[in-house]
């Protein structure tokens, strides 16, 4: 009886061992058991190490504006961090306005960036009228006059020649010194100069509304031009002496600024009855690289006197972190 109950139980057991095999090898439920059973193969998460915090970085101390700028009769002007590009200081800084010679930085960069510093330019009679006829600054250049460009870019920058920027203008436009202004302009869209237009390559006009820039433009230009070695070097040039036509020509920088204030290095002057006394000037102190513009100074003195206030001004401002 024992023995039978025994085998009953065998039975029984055999039975539903058949009954499961199959459930849990075939079907979603063995599947699910199968994965719950603390025996199942699974993945050994793998430990990560804690990510080092990003550090902050810290703010370059630049300069910044404090306090008042100093007052100047001028209509429009402007100081300019050439380090950052920040802009210091400005007072009608959007406002258009004849440019005068300050004209002439254009004129420059465009035969710097063009043309062959060797070629030969060559000098006629509208170069000449532009001086006796027009009344416009001269660098003493005459009819059949044949200088390097290199060399006539001196003539050009320093005494602030007319008769330089014709014979350029000329040379490189192919005799027609329209194709040369309009190379300006081109110029002057690609550097974002949406407030300028040239109808000139040497601002000796009174026609505002072809021929204008605004404070901010021309230090944006300047800052630029600066940043060209050749043009750098021309424009701190306080005196060249050229060998032109058998006879020696002496350039002397109009920029009174050079010489006279510590750490001057450029750039140009200008005036015309319409435009007043403008300069564009550049320093620097203390590893500190500023540019300047004056438009429209009653007087070349007070215009002088304003620049080297702003840039006494500017030089002292604190270094403080930028400002979020």
């Amino acid at each position: 009886m024992k023995r039978r109950r025994i085998a009953l139980l065998l039975f029984f057991i055999a039975i539903v061992l058949l009954i499961l095999v199959p459930v849990i090898a075939f079907t979603p439920l063995g599947t699910t058991l199968q994965s719950s059973t603390p025996f199942a193969d699974s993945p050994t998460p793998t430990p990560h190490p804690l990510a080092s915090p990003t550090p902050i970085p810290t703010a370059i101390p630049i300069l910044t504006a404090r306090g008042t700028a100093p007052a100047t009769n001028a209509t429009a002007e402007l100081l300019l961090d050439t380090d950052t590009g920040n802009v210091l200081y400005e007072k009608n800084g959007e406002k258009p306005l004849l440019m005068a010679s300050t004209t002439k930085i254009m004129t420059a960069l465009i035969a710097i960036q063009t043309a062959d510093l060797e070629q030969p330019i060559h000098v006629h009679q509208d170069a000449i009228d532009r001086v006796v006829v027009d009344d416009g600054s001269s660098a003493g250049l005459e009819v059949g006059d044949v200088v390097p460009l290199k060399e006539m870019l001196y003539a050009l920058m320093l005494p602030s020649g007319n008769d330089a920027a014709y014979a350029i203008a000329d040379e490189l436009g192919g005799g027609d010194r329209d194709v040369f202004v309009n190379h300006m302009n081109l110029f002057a869209q690609r550097l974002h100069l949406f407030q300028t237009h040239y109808s000139s390559p040497d601002g000796l006009t009174a026609d505002s509304n072809t021929h204008y820039t605004t404070a901010y433009d021309l230090a944006r230009l300047s800052r630029y031009a600066m940043s060209i070695p050749l043009f750098a070097a021309i424009v701190h040039t306080q005196t060249y002496a050229a060998h032109v036509g058998g006879r020696t020509l002496v350039w002397t920088n109009t920029n009174k600024l050079l010489g006279n204030y510590a750490g001057a290095t450029g750039i140009k002057t200008g005036h015309t009855f319409g435009a007043g006394y403008c300069l564009v000037f550049a320093a620097t102190n203390h590893q500190h690289h500023l540019i300047g513009v004056i438009l429209n100074s009653p007087d070349e003195t007070q215009r002088n006197i304003d620049a080297a206030a702003l840039l006494d001004w500017g030089f002292h401002l604190p270094m403080l972190p930028p400002q979020e």
